[in-house]
């Protein structure tokens, strides 16, 4: 069992964006994009999402990228324990004192799997590519 660890200031930030967007997503796929946002926006991984050009709008239409239809459940407001957790294990794994955006984002590609990779793709990157660019990444994380 891990301990929980503090959230840095910039992860408190992307769990509170986050928390509040959650209960008003409509698929699990919509859940992951409110996370890409929220962690768009601060930290480590906002700055390497930014250098890489993720911008807020998808380069896909709307219409391109919900051809699949009405998409997977959403996973609920439950899930932020689970990103918090798994998070709070990735810090914990690196000594680290606080959770830094870097392990929120491998903590939800481990909760979202392929959906958040599609969110990354959508927007013109990959895990791989945006992995390159955090210095402290978590290769046990990914």
């Amino acid at each position: 069992m891990t301990k929980q660890i503090p959230l840095s200031q910039d992860a408190a930030l992307v769990v509170a964006l986050a928390g509040t967007a959650m209960p008003f997503a409509h698929s699990a796929e919509d859940e992951a994009e409110r996370w890409l946002r929220a962690l768009r926006l601060h930290g480590q991984v906002g700055a390497a999402l930014q250098a890489l050009g993720v911008g807020e709008a998808p380069l896909m239409t709307g219409s391109a990228a919900n051809e699949d239809g009405p998409g997977t459940p959403p996973l609920g407001v439950e899930v932020l324990d689970e990103v918090n957790a798994q998070a709070s294990g990735f810090a914990e794994a690196r000594e680290a004192e606080t959770v830094g955006t870097a392990d929120l984002l491998f903590a939800v590609l481990n909760v979202y799997g392929r959906l958040f990779d599609r969110v990354l793709y959508l927007r013109g990157t990959i895990r791989e590519e945006l992995a390159e660019r955090l210095p402290h990444a978590s290769r046990a994380a990914g």
